[in-house]
């Protein structure tokens, strides 16, 4: 028996977490369950995380997690729970695979068989936001080498596993040259270490299109947190319906496993909902904690009552499907067929663990870290880069100059265009004078003058060169 962790959720959830749990038990799964509550209910409890703190208890004790979809409440102060629990229990890997089953379940694209494996917590997902100005605000986006790797050996060998024989890279590298610019540069270097697979890299817009529109071409591919957010739910829709996809999330001695899509309240009750998404994560669940033969009797069992044409209302179709069932008796249609094969899908059978791939993640050699600047964010309405020039020069001294401004990211000061639309919040970039090496201080001098000055003074962001190499980007138009 194998101890795991449910917890049943909001809107549909419960519907089909009962359904799931019961072709489990009837396929023979051994599994020791503990319940516990989350999402809406919690949330209103005023529990901002939408878990409580004994729930963290029994997900410590089990280390397996399996969740249906929950509703986080509108308005600000909740936080994703989803987000919450990956990023704490270190859950860097999320696997999606999105399959299609034509002719079974509609779709344009017959032979897509996608993994899409998305980085779980970093990035924009960091979740670190400012309101800097009464006109802009702020989200940063944290790219570091360790998760990178991570995800990204974890992609190579997930394919080793699974034989599969090629791995993609998606990334924007050409306009966020540092972050993304870090994830392509290592995926270039990992992808060396397995000479039998192939690799090649996209920058995601394009990707993303050739994506929606040839998927075949593809394998696995590995993303970023944000792209493969957006991008695995693409890929599952295209399939022929999100509400086939199941999803993985693994780290290292914990994993969850839930279905893709949302609570979808308005159907909560109805006896509609399709447990398939659900049920595929369960099913990755197994294979997770090594119940693999279980696994494929029900996945086997799945492909069987969808070839025919046993459906539910969301992908029913008229001269495809022959029985349009609900929540309950979809699930007795699965049961029915545990220990049959399907003739026309292709059957399953696992050989591996989508986890047991001890990540390794190298050493990096600490590097020779050198002051050289700083970037000083303004706030300042009612004038121009001209004049803000004027006003902040004289507080240089002889270790810093100004160099340049920018608004949102685009130069404006020396030589700006008068075209460019300007906010309330400026970029003042001092340099070091001569190329000279700075020490903090020079920086604390400045930004006091700047402040008895009566400058309003939003952010600051030391520029440093690490082992002689600049680490920060030139403005737009400079």
């Amino acid at each position: 028996m194998t101890k795991i962790t449910i917890a049943k959720g909001d809107g549909i959830g419960p519907e089909i977490m009962d359904a799931t749990l019961r072709i489990l038990e009837a396929a023979g799964a051994q599994l020791d369950i503990e319940e516990i509550e989350i999402g809406e209910k919690i949330y209103l409890q005023g529990n901002q995380a939408g878990i409580a703190a004994e729930a963290w208890d029994s997900l410590r004790r089990t280390k397996v997690f399996l969740k249906a979809p929950i509703t986080t409440p509108q308005g600000g102060g909740f936080k994703s729970l989803n987000v919450t629990t990956r990023k704490v229990l270190g859950l860097f890997a999320n696997v999606r695979p999105c399959v299609s089953y034509h002719p079974f379940v509609q779709t344009k694209h017959p032979v897509m068989d996608v993994v899409i494996i998305r980085e779980n917590e970093e990035d924009l997902y960091a979740g670190i936001e400012h309101r800097q100005t009464d006109e802009v605000y702020q989200c940063l986006k944290l790219i570091s080498r360790p998760g990178t790797e991570k995800i990204i050996r974890y992609a190579f060998e997930y394919a080793k596993a699974y034989n599969r024989k090629k791995v993609t890279c998606f990334t924007k590298d050409n306009i966020m040259k540092m972050t993304d610019g870090l994830f392509h540069k290592v995926f270039e270097e990992v992808g060396e270490e397995y000479p039998d697979i192939q690799k090649e890299h996209w920058i995601v817009d394009i990707g993303a299109a050739k994506l929606a529109d040839t998927p075949e071409v593809f394998d696995v591919i590995v993303m970023p947190n944000l792209y493969g957010d957006i991008l695995s739910d693409v890929a599952a829709q295209i399939t022929g319906s999100v509400g086939l996809a199941g999803s993985a999330n693994i780290g290292d001695g914990f994993a969850m496993f839930e279905a893709i899509h949302g609570s979808a309240p308005r159907i909560a009750g109805a006896n509609k909902a399709n447990p398939s998404g659900l049920l595929l994560g369960a099913i990755q669940m197994l294979v997770h904690i090594g119940q693999k033969d279980v696994a494929e009797k029900i996945q086997n069992a799945w492909l069987k009552t969808l070839e025919e044409g046993i459906h539910t209302y969301d992908i029913y179709k008229e001269g495809t499907s022959k029985e349009k069932l609900g929540t309950k008796e979809f699930a007795d249609a699965v049961i029915d067929r545990l220990g049959q094969q399907p003739t026309q899908l292709k059957p399953v059978a696992y050989s591996s663990s989508i986890s047991n791939f001890n990540i390794q993640v190298s050493a990096q050699p600490k590097a020779k870290k050198e002051l050289v600047g700083i970037d000083v964010f303004l706030q300042a309405t009612g004038t121009t880069a001209e004049e803000i020039a004027k006003s902040i020069q004289q507080y240089t001294n002889g270790h810093l100059h100004l160099s340049m401004i920018t608004n949102r990211g685009t130069k404006v000061w020396p030589n700006g265009f008068p075209e460019t639309f300007c906010t309330d919040h400026w970029r003042c970039r001092f340099k070091a004078t001569d190329n000279k090496i700075l020490n903090f201080s020079h920086a604390i001098e400045l930004q006091l003058k700047l402040h008895n000055a009566n400058l309003d003074i939003i952010k600051t962001e030391n520029l440093y060169r690490f082992d002689g190499e600049p680490a920060f980007t030139a403005a737009q138009g400079q």
